[in-house]
């Protein structure tokens, strides 16, 4: 499953090129943030992710 949108990060990198695995890698990358503060919530006692869980 993709969390990240090609075009979009096109967007954020206007008039830049980005190698095709750079996508992938920040897909990984996201995904492994998205986890880690589900973690804390839940380690905090909470079933709510929050900004301060990144």
């Amino acid at each position: 499953m993709a969390l990240v949108v090609k075009s979009k990060v096109k967007e954020v990198v206007k008039g830049m090129r980005f190698s095709g695995d750079f996508a992938d890698a920040l897909d990984k990358r996201v995904a492994e943030m998205v986890k880690e503060a589900a973690a804390r919530a839940k380690a905090n006692g909470r079933a709510t992710v929050r900004p301060n869980d990144i």
